[in-house]
């Protein structure tokens, strides 16, 4: 069975996010914050990251960039619901500093099971924005 990490510090979105994610079939790790979640991917065994751009402590940019620094291979599908802020695309940016999948927020549960899954069979791991990323 895979396991999952999810780093998002809104309680009911990481709650639904994992209850969804069991129901598929997974095993889910959650962290509320950008240290927790490095600290969990650091110490425990797992297949792929989904982490929320906008959280408390490291926020998804150093976070992405500190799991590349010690994992080249990572897989890792970063959301947000912030978009685009100014001239600054979160999920652009994710994507530059090596998330492979993104996602805007809302997003369908079957976009993010399909990212998983995709990420967990090797298939295309470069960098993909899924449908419910809007530019």
């Amino acid at each position: 069975m895979a396991r999952l990490l999810i780093i998002e510090d809104d309680a009911q979105t990481c709650d639904m996010l994992r209850q969804m994610l069991e129901r598929a079939g997974y095993e889910v790790v959650e962290a509320r914050d950008g240290r927790a979640g490095l600290y969990c991917y650091q110490t425990a065994s797992i297949d792929v990251v989904i982490l929320d751009m906008l959280i408390p402590e490291q926020n998804g940019f150093a976070l992405i960039k500190a799991l590349r620094e010690g994992d080249p291979t990572v897989k890792i599908i970063a959301i947000s619901g912030c978009g685009q802020t100014g001239t600054l695309d979160f999920l652009r940016v994710a994507e530059h500093l090596g998330a492979q999948r993104t996602l805007q927020k809302p997003f369908l549960l079957q976009e993010l099971l399909s990212a998983v899954r995709d990420l967990i069979q090797g298939e295309d791991e470069g960098p993909q924005m899924l449908p419910g990323h809007t530019t």
